[in-house]
This record gives C-alpha cells, structure tokens and sequence, in this order.
C-alpha cells in the first residue's frame, strides 16, 4: 500500500510511520520540514504547507492517506478536496475532545459532538473540541464512505511532547512522597500511542470506514492502578498521598496540566465507550511497559518534556499544608 501522510515526524505520526514500515507499507510524507527533519531519511519528504501550499502533491495518487496534523477546518478542508482524487481513503486522527464536557459515562461515537459558536474560529486553544469535529464532518464530505475519523484518547509513551504521562511516570520513579489528586478510583484512560498507530495503519490497510473512539485500557483502570503500575514499572515504591480535590482546588491548582490526568467533575471525559473498536482489533500492549518504555525515553531527554507536571517546591508546600489540614 502507498500512504501519504500528513505530518509524521512529530509523536503519533512518526509512529504511525513506523507502524506503516513494519507491514511493508510504501510511505511518503508530506510536510513543512520544521520538526523532525532528519526522522526517516530513506523515505520521500514532500515538503509543503497543507495551508494553501499543496501544489506538489497534484498528480500524485495514494491508496490512504493519514492525517495527523489537521487542526483547523478551512485548511483541512484544502487538503481533503485536494487529495479526493488522488487517494482512495482518508484516515482523519481526531479527539474525545469533540464530545462535551458532562457527557455520561461510557457513552459511544453516536454522542452529540461540539459545534462551532464562530464558524470562522481558528483559536485552536479555545475551540479544539469543536474544531476538530468540525474537520471531521469536511473528511466525510469530501470522502464519503471511505474515511475514517479516529477520537484518540489521551495518547502517551516515548517521543510524547506533553509531559502528561511522562509526569507520573518520572515522578513516582524518583520516590517519595508524592501528591496525587483522590480518589484513587477515578476513572483513567490513555492509549499507548503505537498501539494507536499499529491500529488505524491496519484500519486503513483493510479501508475500514467509521467513526471510532481509540483509547483504553480495555479493562477499567483507575488513578491508583496507573500510579501502581508506574511504580511496578520503574522498580520505586513510591508513597502516594491522596489529597482531597477540594483542597487542591482552594489552592488553585490546575487540573489536568499541574496534575496532569485530573478532571474533577468530568469523569464521563475519561470514560468513553471503546466497544467499536475493539470489536474492530484495537489491542493495548501492558501499561507497565509503555511505563517503563516512556521511563526510559524520558531519561535520555537533556529537560523534561512539556509544560505538564507539578514544581517540586509546590508539591512539597501542599503536601504539609494538607498534612496540617488533616
């Protein structure tokens, strides 16, 4: 099979990319060139901004593209009716964020999506959720019934730019006391992003069509369990201190980004319904390995990756006020 894909230099798309190689997949990349240059040097770098600058790919033909940089309707929009004729199927990496906050628990790809207040809107920081939906709806118009629309999860492991995983992984390797937001049975829920890639490679490779929520684990799996098999992972019996939401939220920590994982008051976002795909072949490697995998990554990096992640100083500060609260 001839893939294009958009973007693959930058953590899911180089392991899409890989995955591609491994089955023996013709791969051709087309993007600006600015991350990741010197990934992939036996392959054929198009370079191109998707962004009114597509005029190398005409003449060209595919059998699938993947997308994994498309962000903005009005642009994915150009790239889509360009490439209706030249590929026969279109694989779109979108987001659970295209569903609403309050959405309940276990709900599946037939939930209402997000729409645009401003149809013109490209504030990505704002409207992500709904802009992404709205890239979806442009890749089933121009390729109906052979595109597939991918609401990835939280995706993690090696070469992850966020530092959202990365944080507890690193964190509870380093031991200690560490703060954790309670309860330790809150619902998580995280793909490891080559079991992602090796998924949607194979989806496309059999021009599998749908929409399909990608996270997991296939199993339940709570904020204790993840912080247990970071430990297992790395080989550190960290103390975890649950601290009671209310507490942190009093002090003004931010979910999600200063305790990465957290969402008080939206567990439904971390509680999609995976059925679909699962039905249609997504497997999960164990969580302790894309821990220990992700240890290891993050070991060799000069700084840690991303904004994600709690200050040391502040984590100590709230770990005794909370002590002297209780």
């Amino acid at each position: 099979m001839k893939l294009l894909v958009l973007g693959g230099t930058k953590f899911l798309g180089r392991h899409l990319v890989g995955a591609a190689l491994d089955r023996g997949h013709e791969v051709i990349l087309f993007n600006r060139g600015r991350t990741g240059p010197e990934l992939f040097p036996d392959l054929e770098h198009v370079l191109g901004d998707r962004d009114g600058g597509l005029t190398p790919l005409q003449g060209r033909s595919f059998d699938g593209v993947i997308d994994t940089s498309g962000y903005v309707p009005r642009v994915v929009r150009q790239s889509a009716e360009v490439l209706a004729g030249l590929a026969g199927f279109y694989a779109f990496i979108s987001t659970i964020s295209v569903y609403p906050d309050g959405t309940a628990a276990g709900y599946d790809e037939s939930a209402p999506t997000l729409e645009l207040d401003d149809p013109e809107s490209e504030n990505i920081a704002a409207d992500y959720g709904a802009l992404k939906a709205a890239c979806e709806r442009i890749v089933e118009e121009a390729f109906p019934q052979r595109c597939l629309n991918v609401r990835a999860g939280l995706i993690v492991g090696p070469h992850d730019p966020t530092g959202r995983f990365t944080y507890w992984v690193t964190r509870v390797a380093r031991g200690g006391l560490v703060l954790a937001p309670a309860p330790a049975s809150a619902p998580v829920q995280l793909i490891d992003a080559r079991d992602l890639a090796a998924w949607t490679v194979e989806m496309v490779g059999r021009s599998e069509a749908g929409v399909f929520n990608a996270t997991g684990p296939a199993e339940p799996l709570t904020f204790g369990r993840l912080l247990e098999a970071c430990a297992e992972a790395t080989g550190n019996r960290a103390t975890v201190t649950w601290v009671d939401p209310d507490f942190l939220l009093a002090r003004d920590v931010e979910p999600w980004s200063e305790l990465p994982l957290w969402l008080p008051g939206e567990a439904g976002m971390l509680q999609a319904g995976i059925g679909k795909a699962l039905d249609r072949g997504l497997r999960f490697r164990p969580l302790e390995q894309t821990a220990h995998d992700t240890r290891e990554w993050a070991e060799g990096l000069p700084e840690a990756p991303g904004e994600a992640g709690m200050a040391r100083g502040r984590e100590a500060e709230l770990l005794g006020a909370w002590r002297k609260a209780s």
